[in-house]
């Protein structure tokens, strides 16, 4: 379902659905570890503002993840 009625904010949805299903992607063809896209989407959406490193989480999900102080100062997206 779409949460605007009006023309405008449809197209809006529908670019920022494009957009991420874009990153998502690009995210998923540089991990070694292969991921089914639906899991992929799952385990972004459920840590989206946890402090990790996003691509080392995926890369190795089952390790004990402790967040280090010094990423913790500053996040960065590193594709």
């Amino acid at each position: 379902y779409f949460l605007g009625d009006n023309e405008n904010a449809i197209k809006i949805q529908i670019y920022c659905v494009l957009i991420v299903n874009l990153l998502l992607a690009v995210v998923k063809k540089r991990l070694k570890r292969s991921w089914a896209f639906s899991n992929l989407v799952s385990f972004c959406k459920i840590h989206l503002f946890n402090y990790i490193n996003l691509m080392r989480f995926l890369e190795n999900p089952e390790k004990d993840w402790i967040i280090d102080k010094a990423e913790s100062e500053q996040l960065v997206f590193n594709l």
